[in-house]
């Protein structure tokens, strides 16, 4: 199984805003998860698909790749908080405020799916037959109950 992984670093995000985009394609295939990325209405969702076509591109390039880009998909997905730039904001009557800057670590992990090997059934053996279910009195065979009056 190949596995490959790509890190963008310093991204003008928070670690929040950017985890909640990385949730969304955590566990999907790689085509289901750029067509993801494409419609949603984030603006870090443009850094996310970067990251992962640069882990796509590093899937292939392993040796061993399969070749087969429909077999990839997104293992891991995760923010790192990144260095926050400190600035100074103008406040009434002489005071000021601080205001972070934060950045992020935007980290996508993809891996080959494990190829699926169907068991053939041997000649003469069917499909096994499942035991039928014992019949149980349902609602309708319980007694009603008499109204008080």
């Amino acid at each position: 199984m190949i596995a490959a992984r790509a890190t963008a670093r310093y991204v003008r995000t928070s670690a929040q805003k950017a985890g909640l985009v990385l949730a969304l394609i955590r566990g999907k295939d790689v085509n289901q998860a750029l067509a993801t990325l494409k419609y949603t209405r984030k603006s870090v969702a443009a850094d996310v698909a970067k990251v992962l076509r640069s882990a796509i591109a590093n899937a292939q390039t392993k040796e061993g790749f399969s070749g087969d880009v429909d077999r990839l998909f997104v293992a891991a997905a995760f923010a790192n908080q990144g260095p926050s730039q400190k600035r100074v904001r103008p406040a009434p009557m002489g005071r000021a405020f601080r205001v972070l800057k934060r950045t992020a670590h935007l980290t996508v992990h993809v891996a080959e799916r494990a190829e699926r090997i169907a068991p053939v059934p041997a000649a003469g053996e069917g499909r096994a037959k499942r035991p039928a279910k014992p019949k149980t009195a349902g609602r309708a065979a319980q007694p009603k109950k008499k109204a008080k009056e």
